[in-house]
């Protein structure tokens, strides 16, 4: 920061807040350019602190022994310290014999006995070679004898200079260097540090970076929200980042959509941290207003307005004097992927970490992808296996998802002039965390909360699930083509009126689930609803234009089952296809839709009405080859057992 005073810099930040905003997109390189070359280059300042706490820490400066470690000759074997020169000719045939001293030295005693020429000296593992003692004798070479002229040992091993003793300065020497600048500090390091005289440490200073949330819409997590609120996880997950790339939070809470109170927020934001970073207040929207304050901050100022990215198109890149401040936008899996993306690399640096190891893989893409022209966009996919190569399947969650960045291996890049990512095209996946884990047991089908039930089980036996919900039809396809270990289904033939029978292929076995209820959900006190039989109510609603359905995705079994009933009809609010039951409720609920088709246990969990439809069974395909793998065994013992079978009871569902 300058020397301006904080009245002066509040009347700036006060004054640019009503001046027009600009949106001036750049590519993500050309961003990126800009913000490191203005942020002054290396780790900050030097601070001391205790070795116990020193952990993680990054060291500042060439750090020498200060001690030699052993700090004196010691014995690395029990027995007997003695000259080496007494033993020559030893053997068992003929033992040589050896005075013993009045003396034992044991772990931090130090010798007050020298050992003469014929003498030898008992001694511990650790113990302080005395004077005139050059060698030690293992106690399992030596035989204790009485004599008249006093104690004394066999030996029956000849002995060289130097034998089992560790000499001082052997492991550490005094002036060596131990840790260089730059090193970061394990718990390897402590001890090595902690032997060679060290109990404070110089490390490089950790950046603190304060974290805003913006926005009227915001809550704190926990907090009831009240109609169109959003929890603001932003900050919790911006804290954790920051303190996994090497700087120290400091969370300075929710501030609403007003510019006084933001550039106030700012300026005591500049004036405690090394960086700032703000969620929200990017776009063009008339409530945000961050970037409108970020105008008047001290040059160089706002470097960057918008970036040619998807997700994080938004995003602000600034520099008050030498201290970044980045606007993310408000949406999580934006705001997590650019915080990585554009941030971190400077904090590293700042902190005086090395950039992030880098992992990439190619994987071939299982869905068609569509994305915007002239921007590049980077798509969050979970890894499957594939014939030789790993297949990745696109989350599809939108930068408002919380758990997008979360559940994802990795992510790929569709350039800007692509349209469209083609299904089967080989893509570059960078892993997020550097190293791809494959799960023990891959399912890929139709979600359900029974399902969790069973994975809760397998989880307490150590084995490690992936699921992706990508609807009954998805996960079929998925297990013909030998990606994934199980395929959860309900899909209805309305020719035989079977579950998931029909749909049997070579290849695939077919193992029973359970049993769910499929039903119309409605707001209870509905009289369109109250009292009906499902499918009367099915028509009863779609002929009616004011009764607002809220649909299923093509592919899953639900949509499968209401297209059935509506025989080719498509009543108000069949154009909504969220993908969840949980989303179908929630519409209802929330009067966003009148009705729609979702199992009772989440009906129940929504308090809605519900008139049942179907009986459904909720099965797995198997690929044969896959149905003796372990985790696929346990799984399915799994839904065998008296406890998962309980669950899935107290859950609404019937084994």
């Amino acid at each position: 920061m300058t020397d301006e005073s904080t009245d002066a810099l509040l009347a700036r930040l006060r004054h640019a807040a009503r001046q027009e905003q600009f949106l001036d997109i750049v590519s993500a390189e050309e961003a990126m350019r800009r913000f490191r070359a203005a942020v002054p280059p290396g780790p900050l300042g030097t601070e001391l602190v205790p070795l116990a706490t020193s952990l993680g820490r990054i060291v500042a400066k060439t750090l020498p022994a200060r001690a030699d470690a052993p700090p004196f000759d010691r014995a690395s074997v029990d027995g007997f310290a003695l000259r080496a020169a007494d033993t020559t000719g030893a053997s068992e045939a003929v033992p040589v014999r050896l005075r013993l001293n009045a003396e034992v030295l044991a772990c931090g005693v130090a010798p007050a006995i020298e050992v003469p020429p014929g003498t030898a000296t008992a001694i511990a593992t650790g113990g302080m070679i005395p004077r005139g003692a050059d060698a030690v004798a293992m106690i399992e070479w030596t035989e204790l004898e009485d004599a008249a002229e006093g104690p004394g040992i066999l030996l029956s091993r000849a002995l060289a200079p130097g034998q089992f003793i560790g000499f001082a300065g052997s492991d550490i020497a005094r002036g060596e260097a131990l840790l260089r600048a730059g090193a970061q500090i394990t718990s390897r390091e402590i001890g090595m540090l902690a032997a060679a005289g060290w109990s404070e440490v110089p490390v490089v200073r950790r950046p603190v970076v304060a974290v805003i949330s913006t926005g009227d819409e915001l809550h704190p997590p926990g907090t009831p929200l009240p109609p169109g609120g959003i929890t603001d996880s932003n900050a919790a997950i911006l804290c954790a980042a920051v303190s996994e790339n090497g700087g120290e939070p400091l969370a300075l809470g929710i501030f609403r959509d007003d510019p006084d109170a933001l550039a106030a927020a700012l300026s005591d934001a500049l004036a405690r941290a090394d960086m700032v970073v703000m969620s929200g207040g990017t776009s063009k929207g008339a409530g945000d207003v961050s970037h409108r304050i970020l105008s008047a901050l001290p040059a160089p100022g706002v470097l960057v307005h918008g970036v040619a990215l998807k997700p994080g198109k938004p995003l602000c890149l600034a520099v008050a004097g030498t201290k970044p401040v980045v606007v993310l936008p408000g949406f999580p899996t934006s705001a997590v992927f650019t915080f990585h993306e554009f941030a971190v690399p400077v904090l590293r640096a700042m902190a005086g970490l090395p950039p992030r190891a880098e992992t990439e893989v190619e994987a071939q893409l299982a869905v068609r992808t569509p994305s915007e022209l002239g921007r590049t966009e980077y798509v969050m996919v979970s890894l499957a296996e594939g014939e030789g190569t790993p297949r990745a399947f696109p989350l599809g969650k939108g930068s408002g998802s919380v758990t997008a960045f979360a559940q994802a291996d990795g992510f790929f890049a569709i350039a800007a002039l692509d349209q469209v990512a083609e299904v089967g095209s080989t893509v570059r996946v960078r892993l997020i965390g550097g190293a791809m884990r494959a799960p023990d047991l891959v399912i890929i089908g139709s979600h359900c909360v029974g399902l969790d039930a069973v994975l809760d089980v397998l989880a307490e036996q150590g084995i490690r699930a992936r699921t992706l919900a990508v609807g009954s039809l998805g996960g079929l396809a998925a297990a013909k083509r030998g990606e994934c270990d199980l395929a959860p289904a309900h899909l209805l033939d309305p020719t035989t009126v079977d579950y998931n029978t029909p749909f049997l292929a070579p290849g695939l076995m077919l193992e029973p689930g359970w049993r769910r209820s499929q039903g119309v959900v409605f707001r209870p006190g509905d009289a369109r609803f109250e009292g009906r039989a499902g499918r009367e109510a099915v028509r009863q609603a779609a002929s009616d234009p004011g009764c607002l359905l809220v649909n299923r995705n093509a592919g899953s079994g639900t949509r499968i089952l209401l297209d059935g009933l509506l025989e080719g009809a498509r009543p108000a609010g069949y154009a909504n296809q969220p993908k969840s039951h949980n989303a179908v409720a929630a519409a209802v609920s929330q009067s966003r839709a009148d009705w729609g088709v979702a199992i009772e246990t989440v009906a129940r969990d929504y308090g809605l009405g519900f008139l049942p439809l179907a009986d459904e069974h909720y099965d797995f395909f198997v690929p044969e080859g896959r149905r003796t793998r372990p985790a696929v065994v346990s799984f399915l013992a799994c839904l065998r057992a008296p406890k998962v079978i309980a669950r899935l009871n107290d859950l609404g569902f019937r084994a």
